[in-house]
């Protein structure tokens, strides 16, 4: 590495609107976030799917329907046998 050309690395302390602090590296000593893994609906299993028009319901059947289906695979030697 050049001496004189990179940020100090810190290892910082990351503050959560919800009250959650933890460690991470760097160039920053103190990070305010306002979500983290602990309040992120997502992780919290509380996310909420705005469902319009019955799209996510439409979805849900069609990817059942794509698992249930059996392809056909087509023989290219059936094609030749016939004539």
């Amino acid at each position: 590495m050049k001496a004189d050309i990179h940020p100090k690395y810190y290892k910082a302390n990351v503050r959560c609107a919800c009250g959650n602090v933890f460690t991470v590296g760097s160039s920053k000593e103190f990070i305010e976030t306002e979500v983290c893994a602990k309040c992120h609906p997502f992780y919290t299993k509380q996310e909420k799917v705005m469902d319009t028009l019955g799209r996510v319901q439409k979805f849900k059947d069609r990817a059942s329907k794509k698992s249930t289906t059996v392809k056909r695979v087509k023989n290219p030697r059936a094609k030749a046998e016939k004539k």
